[in-house]
């Protein structure tokens, strides 16, 4: 079996054992180990020449995000290990919860390598069903409603994206064979040949259905609740890895389309949304208390900025965008870890509750502190470098538009420092419950520190094979 299909299946052949354990410490610890594997599967597949096999297609794309992937899924299980047994699951749903989990670990990474259409289609439908789940495995009112709310705004969303996905099938079908007719290298072949009003129509449902999934306006409110009612460790999967595989499979799109000289450009439509998310998800900041939820709307103002980068489109701005989707991938899931570790510790995760973690909690204080201010897009972390590239870029070709860009920025920064002030410097708050102690509380801190300084030595030393592997994704996609 192939490398790409091994890497899909090793994690549902996790999720078969991990359903048959019902103790917590097992349980854990198994996940653990499968997704450890699945790294190591990542790191292998990374150093193989591209190929093409059956339906999965590896190239310079598609495997930075598969790293990325793997390691996030790797050290989430880690957080999980360490913090889940207060999440007070029953065996049933310490079952539900990591066989969920591994489903998603594969269909993540199916979506990511899938050179075919209905197959990103598919993959992208089970990694959503795998985390509405997970949203809802507390059994809770609100949990439930966040989880409804989640299968319903991108049940819309895949809908749309599976009528794109036949549009463009049917824009290809009179020049490619049944085989090849879903295959987005296969069609990029054939796109400047294609019937350009078909084109069009179908962008325009596969950006509406897939950008849902990846937090855009306007189908995009059930991303908050989904990072708020779920358990504290799925938050950093869902805003590191699931919104990563809805845009490429936008970036996917767009390069078919632009590739057709008689098509509408998909740059504007990808501006138009990323600078309605920016601005929404700016002013929205200012308006959150809940601090899980508060960081879910940043990740919307974040999927903003790279669709607007990549709706300027060039070598540039297309870097600037998928260093952001690395960073923010990075450096996100390590905002999630400090603040549901947080929560935790206060039995609240309202923003009030939680003051003082620098002076109570020094470790994930400072850790959670670094963190935001990592976010915010200040130095030295890969945001940062990713921000003030698309900033230059766009003063330079659309200065009309970098000025509200900028103005959004700037309105989500002073909302970040301001709740980064509160939660880490602010008065310090009483503790509910105790701390975790021994290898828990390392295990609890190790994958925060760890984000942080890979985003840090991504910004200031990106190794060479990385930079250029990003560099020809950036003129792939156009």
């Amino acid at each position: 079996m192939p490398l790409q299909w091994i890497i899909v299946f090793f994690p549902w052949v996790g999720a078969l054992a991990l359903a048959a354990i019902p103790d917590l410490r097992r349980a854990t610890a198994a996940n653990v180990v499968v997704s450890a594997g699945t790294f190591a599967l990542a790191v292998a597949l990374a150093t193989m020449p591209f190929a093409e096999h059956g339906w999965t297609r590896t190239d310079a794309l598609n495997i930075p995000f598969v790293l990325v992937s793997a390691f996030v899924g790797l050290t989430t299980s880690v957080f999980s290990a360490a913090t889940l047994d207060q999440e007070g699951f029953d065996h049933w749903r310490i079952r539900a919860y990591h066989a969920a989990y591994q489903i998603f670990m594969g269909a993540q990474t199916l979506a990511l390598l899938a050179d075919n259409l209905g197959v990103m289609w598919v993959a992208v439908e089970i990694a959503t069903l795998a985390t509405v789940s997970m949203v809802a495995v507390h059994r809770t009112p609100a949990a439930f409603e966040a989880a409804w709310k989640f299968f319903i705004l991108c049940g819309v969303g895949i809908a749309l994206a599976l009528f794109g996905t036949i549009v463009l099938y049917l824009a290809a079908q009179p020049l490619l064979s049944e085989e090849t007719g879903l295959s987005w290298a296969a069609l990029m072949q054939v796109a400047a040949r294609c019937d350009p009003a078909t084109l069009n129509l179908a962008f325009a449902f596969l950006l509406l259905g897939y950008g849902t999934k990846a937090g855009l306006v306007p189908l995009h409110s059930w991303l908050p609740d989904a990072h708020a009612e779920g358990p504290v460790p799925i938050s950093a999967v869902l805003s590191g890895l699931l919104l990563n595989a809805a845009m490429l499979a936008v970036l996917r799109a767009k390069a078919i389309v632009g590739a057709n000289p008689a098509a509408l450009a998909p740059g504007p439509f990808l501006l138009a949304l990323g600078l309605a998310s920016v601005l929404l998800a700016a002013f929205a900041l200012w308006r959150r208390a809940d601090a899980r939820r508060f960081f879910g709307w940043s990740s919307i103002e974040h999927m903003g900025l790279a669709a607007f980068a990549f709706g300027l489109g060039g070598a540039a701005a297309n870097l600037a965008g998928l260093l952001h989707l690395l960073g923010h991938s990075l450096v996100k899931s390590a905002v999630f870890f400090g603040v549901g570790r947080a929560a935790q510790a206060k039995g609240s995760q309202k923003i009030a509750d939680i003051g003082g973690l620098v002076s109570t909690h020094p470790a994930l204080g400072w850790g959670l502190a670094l963190a935001i201010a990592g976010i915010a897009g200040l130095p030295p972390f890969l945001l940062f470098a990713s921000e003030f590239r698309l900033l230059s870029v766009a003063a330079a070709e659309m200065p009309w538009l970098a000025l509200p860009l900028a103005f959004g920025m700037v309105v989500a920064l002073a909302a970040l420092v301001t709740v980064l002030q509160a939660l880490c410097f602010g008065p310090p708050t009483p503790d509910a419950a105790a701390a975790p102690n021994g290898w828990r509380e390392a295990a609890a801190a190790a994958p925060l520190w760890l984000h942080l300084a890979l985003a840090a030595i991504l910004a200031l030393a990106m190794p060479t094979a990385l930079a250029a592997m990003l560099m020809q994704a950036a003129r792939v996609i156009g």
